[in-house]
């Protein structure tokens, strides 16, 4: 069974950052595809960032410029690495994988930016 374990949430002042991880039960080029996703107290889980096996990378428009998604395969893991924080970030982060139908969940880690 697959398993994602992420960390790293915090308490930030707004301007503050944070780097989350999600650490992999498997080697993550098994993967089609990773990704973070977040949810808001009240609100739909939205996306946040994607990687896919070839290691092409995209981001949600809320984010561009202040977040960065990477991975170490050594380490089985994935990474956001979030600046300039906004009190709008809080969430709960959400590590997501696929294989091909196979879908993965995180329990999720909680973010919170105080203004």
């Amino acid at each position: 069974q697959v398993q994602l374990v992420e960390s790293g949430g915090d308490l930030v002042h707004s301007g503050g950052s944070l780097k989350l991880s999600c650490a992999a039960s498997e080697n993550i080029f098994n993967f089609n595809t990773m990704k973070w996703y977040r949810q808001a107290p009240g609100k739909e889980r939205e996306f946040v960032a994607s990687i896919n096996v070839g290691g092409k990378i995209q981001y949600a428009d809320s984010v561009k410029g202040r977040f960065t998604m990477s991975r170490d395969g050594s380490k089985k893991t994935i990474y956001l690495e979030m600046n300039s924080l906004k009190p709008e970030d809080t969430a709960v982060y959400y590590c997501y994988a696929n294989i091909l139908s196979r879908q993965y969940w995180g329990q999720g880690t909680q973010v919170t930016v105080s203004s």
